[in-house]
């Protein structure tokens, strides 16, 4: 369908675009921005005057329940939820029931996805076979399937070597690994940061140290191999130190956080809130100002959502028992916008760690406003308000820590490859 968008303030945080103008969608791309090209006839126009066109959100970590969700609609709920998110790309975490260590596996999730016609879903592949962190998978055969990347999600791998062997095969064929920072003896058992809010609430802690190791293991691993890594969540202020000084030695280490750990601190578990129980845990807050800085100075590449459905059976318990994890897809855009205007960051810059930024860390073609690429699009009202009210979330997670904030910043409209897939009338 030939598409419209008229009057919008379009931002292209990759190409430095940041006008008021039209945009034009043919064939499933981005045919013109400013003027229409010859010939373009619209079979569709959205008004988006007093909003804002931006690339679609490509988010680095999400669960979708699929293969192995109890819930026979979850995979629809939460590429529904995906959608009215203004997330086009999403990448599906592993640790699915089984782990996606199997082409079978992946190509069955591509199909059932590909057919509900919401968001595109990048797989990625079990480091290990079943998770399990002994015996490599198949990553050959994995990316032929279609894993963009491999990860052990928060899965432990406790055995050096086969980290040592999975780098240097990743080398060899040029595979990006994916790795959860975290020493699995140093964080046994805990449940909180290992600071003063865990000791006054008598919670076991995982320090900070659990993460600091990790990074140091894999960054001399990193050097001896040559691998490219990028690491999942980082969440103190001594493992950022750590990944710039090894970005800065030349390592190809790239890192991304979630968008909780951009807001929230340990103080906010208040008593006992298990919409605060998330992995890793909120840190401290001088961990979370550290954050906010590294988003500025470029040694974090990317905000994800780390959307994690979570039931009420497993989440209504006591905050050490609770399942960690958060629903986040529906929330990512408004915060993002939150931290910006609280900070002061422009926002093209803010912007560009939910588009540009992950997209680049794929290699994809995502991301952008540029002519010729796929129209994945995200229409949004800056200054809509909102209240967030779990009941309403369209994942079948109801689960946040941001559940009764007031947010600012609505999506309107989301189109993916030229196919508007959601859209809501203010």
């Amino acid at each position: 369908m030939n598409i419209h968008i008229q009057n919008g303030r379009v931002i292209d945080p990759k190409h430095g675009l940041d006008t008021v103008a039209d945009l034009y969608v043919q064939a499933g791309r981005i045919a013109a921005i400013g003027s229409a090209p010859a010939g373009f006839v619209a079979e569709q126009t959205i008004d988006a005057a007093g909003l804002t066109v931006m690339p679609g959100i490509v988010d680095l970590a999400a669960r979708l329940g699929e293969p192995g969700g109890e819930h026979k609609n979850k995979l629809q709920s939460e590429l529904k939820a995906a959608v009215a998110g203004g997330v086009t790309s999403l990448c599906a975490m592993p640790d699915t029931k089984p782990a996606l260590d199997q082409p079978s596996l992946v190509q069955m999730l591509r199909q059932k996805t590909e057919a509900l016609g919401l968001a595109r879903v990048l797989p990625l592949g079990a480091l290990t076979r079943g998770l399990e962190g002994s015996e490599l998978s198949e990553f050959a055969k994995l990316s032929a399937a279609g894993c963009v990347a491999f990860s052990q999600a928060d899965a432990p791998l406790a055995d050096t070597r086969v980290l040592y062997r999975a780098m240097q095969y990743a080398a060899t064929y040029g595979i990006t690994l994916r790795l959860r920072p975290q020493d699995v003896r140093l964080a046994a058992g805990g449940v909180a940061h290992d600071g003063q809010v865990a000791t006054r609430l008598g919670l076991p802690g995982i320090p900070a140290v659990a993460e600091t190791v990790a990074i140091s293991t894999i960054v001399l691993l990193m050097k001896d191999s040559g691998a490219a890594v990028h690491l999942e969540r980082v969440s103190t202020r001594e493992g950022l130190e750590m990944i710039a000084a090894a970005r800065a030695y030349g390592l190809k280490l790239s890192c991304d956080v979630s968008i909780n750990h951009v807001h929230l601190a340990d103080i906010d578990i208040g008593y006992f809130d298990s919409n605060m129980r998330l992995s890793p845990p909120l840190r401290s807050i001088s961990d979370r100002d550290a954050i906010q800085h590294a988003l500025l100075d470029g040694t974090i590449a990317a905000i994800c959502s780390d959307h994690t459905p979570v039931g009420n059976d497993d989440k209504l318990l006591p905050f050490g028992e609770a399942a960690p994890g958060a629903t986040g897809l529906e929330v990512l855009l408004p915060l993002v916008l939150a931290w910006a205007e609280q900070k002061h960051v422009p926002l093209p810059q803010a912007l560009a760690t939910i588009t540009s930024g992950p997209a680049a860390l794929l290699g994809l073609d995502a991301g952008q406003l540029a002519e010729g690429a796929p129209a994945d699009l995200c229409v949004f009202d800056p200054h809509a308000e909102w209240t967030v009210t779990p009941a309403a979330l369209k994942s079948s997670g109801k689960h946040t820590p941001f559940a009764g904030m007031a947010l600012r910043g609505k999506v309107r409209y989301t189109l993916v490859g030229g196919k508007l897939v959601y859209s809501e009338q203010a």
